[in-house]
């Protein structure tokens, strides 16, 4: 079996569900289930023999002790992180204790229990460490894509907390020998994203005739990657990737802000018009940018290709039609996840920007 971590979040409960349904191997779930983590996106696999759900912190290294003795898990797979940018800005000692020391304490018993196994146990293992684009730090409009070459320019207390979690993940291999793979992965969208990022933000606002922010002038660009693509090249990476090596994973779709927004808008004109006939264009508000916002985020995703021979399978037209439509059927779901302390902080990132 596996043990993932932050597996009740958007991308790990993707891949959970993913998992179970493509492979016959058993999963351990370790979820802390903050804000964004939400035991709703796992309903469908609630008495499922092959998935065991723990909540937990992956800081707490007893519980991880005891889980990795009983359960001998031949992969962790570690998605567990504070992941907003935003966020990360208003408190970013939280993104210090998950994704810097967290990882860490998740490291430290990871080598602990793979010197315990026998030597084809231990040669199999991996420890597959989940990052982000954001580490390479903002390229100019001309600058190429990022690769795993580029050197680390975080510029957000996010960013550089999943920085220095990668260089831990690269030092326990070089150090101790501890097999581990790194995936730094551009922006995910798809099911189950929680809606204080950029495209459900857009969708649940729009559909309650709420006005869609849009940072400074709207053209910073980021590569689009469905999350599904992304479940696909965790595992291959995972059954194929060469331990101590990183892989990036694109979508190939490098797009403004703005243009995310529109598109957005457009599908919902076309799936859920509003009553009056307007365009929820209308609803589009420039409010004042973020405090460091990078400019231009672009992965080259070619070695997983050529090495790996992973593709993405969605063009962003078929990802974001999945996507929008997927909030369409779940508005349980939004309607679960929109809290008071949702609300509390909507209202807290968004009140002090003008308009």
């Amino acid at each position: 079996m596996i043990l993932v971590t932050g597996g009740a979040g958007f991308i790990g409960s993707n891949f959970v569900l993913d998992w179970v349904a493509q492979t016959s191997e058993p999963i351990i779930n370790l979820d802390k289930l903050t804000y964004a983590g939400n035991l709703e996106n796992l309903a469908t696999l609630q008495g499922n023999a092959k998935h065991l759900f723990v909540q937990g912190d992956i800081g707490d290294i007893e519980l991880i002790k005891r889980l990795l003795a009983e359960h001998k898990p031949r992969a962790i797979v570690n998605f567990a992180a504070e992941s907003h940018v935003d966020r990360s800005i208003h408190s970013p000692e939280d993104f210090i204790q998950t994704n810097i020391v967290g990882t860490f304490r998740l490291l430290e018993n990871a080598r602990q229990f793979w010197n315990t196994l026998g030597a084809e146990a231990k040669a199999n293992f991996r420890f597959l460490h989940v990052s982000t684009d954001e580490v390479y730090g903002s390229l100019k409009q001309d600058d190429p894509a990022f690769t795993e070459e580029n050197r680390y320019e975080p510029n957000s207390p996010y960013s550089a907390s999943k920085a220095a979690s990668d260089h831990l993940v690269r030092s326990y291999h070089h150090t101790y020998g501890l097999p581990v793979l790194t995936t730094n992965c551009s922006n995910n969208y798809g099911p189950y994203h929680f809606p204080e990022k950029l495209i459900p933000l857009m969708i649940v606002n729009a559909l309650a005739g709420k006005s869609l922010p849009v940072y400074g002038d709207g053209q910073q660009i980021r590569d689009w990657l469905y999350v599904k693509d992304h479940c696909s090249a965790i595992r291959r990476v995972l059954e194929a990737g060469k331990p101590g090596e990183v892989y990036n994973v694109g979508g190939w779709n490098e797009k403004a802000n703005i243009e995310i927004v529109n598109t957005v808008c457009n599908l919902l004109d076309e799936l859920r018009p509003r009553a009056d006939n307007k365009t929820y264009k209308a609803q589009i508000t420039y409010v004042t940018d973020r405090p460091g916002h990078d400019r231009r985020y672009a992965i080259d995703a070619r070695k997983l290709e050529k090495e790996l021979g992973w593709k993405p399978a969605e063009t962003f037209d078929t990802g974001i039609r999945k996507t929008v439509q997927w909030y369409l059927d779940n508005q349980q779901w939004v309607e679960h996840v929109q809290s008071g302390s949702y609300t509390q902080w909507i209202e807290k990132n968004y009140a002090e920007r003008k308009t």
